[in-house]
């Protein structure tokens, strides 16, 4: 007969710990580049594990938070940072990614490029999420999987404006898809996809320049509150 010894759920439930992470994407240019390089803001760990390699920002989740409220926390004192853009993204798991067993459940963001721009907080950098350093625990793997998330989600929903101030050109929202799919796109086309989406709403403003003056559109944020379903705010 085989025998199983059976723990207990509160035994069980005490050697894990939650802890929730988050992938920032933003934009910069960068001289001689054709076009912005997507970006994530990193960590420095100064304990260990790990301690001295970059790491996604985040932390534990409390007790007596949501994950979204954690997120946004651990955002927030580790980075100084407030996206314009926060979603979940996935859970991560697997038992041999930390020394002791924690489920990560990983979050991603957006934030504007004037925001990635500012002076950065001691022990935070800014990355090309293309070409990282060997980061702590399994966060290579999470930013590989945002990255390809972020891009196939681009071409069919809205999170591109999160990126974007409130007022913008078509040129403004094409060379954010540019930078995120890493090509060029067909101008033409792109406008025509754009004007038949329903998401954007055309201003009075234009922006003036040594070229034509260029319409200033807005996000038309009455279509993202009509996809978000019956969930709580």
């Amino acid at each position: 007969m085989t025998t199983t010894t059976s723990t207990s759920p509160a035994t069980a439930h005490a050697d894990i710990r939650v802890a929730v992470s988050t992938v920032i994407f933003s934009l910069r240019r960068e001289p001689g580049r054709e076009r912005p390089s997507v970006v994530i803001p990193l960590v420095r760990r100064t304990r260990a594990p790990h301690e001295g390699q970059w790491a996604l920002p985040g932390g534990w989740l409390g007790a007596d938070e949501d994950l979204e409220m954690a997120a946004s926390r651990t955002l927030r004192e580790t980075t100084g940072l407030a996206p314009s853009f926060l979603e979940q993204l996935y859970a991560f798991g697997a038992v041999d990614r930390s020394p002791t067993r924690v489920v990560s459940i990983v979050y991603w963001a957006l934030v504007r490029e004037d925001v990635s721009a500012r002076p950065a907080r001691e022990n935070v950098a800014w990355f090309d999420a293309t070409s990282l350093p060997a980061l702590a625990f399994d966060h290579n793997q999470i930013v590989e999987y945002a990255l390809w998330r972020l891009r196939n989600k681009v071409g069919y929903s809205r999170i591109a404006h999160g990126l974007l101030p409130e007022l913008f050109t078509l040129a403004d929202l094409r060379e954010v898809y540019e930078a995120i799919l890493d090509r060029r796109l067909d101008p033409a086309n792109f406008r025509r996809q754009v004007d038949t989406s329903g998401t954007l709403i055309p201003t009075d403003g234009f922006r003036t320049g040594s070229h034509r003056p260029a319409r200033l559109y807005r996000y038309d944020h009455d279509v993202e509150l009509a996809e978000r379903g019956p969930l709580p705010e």
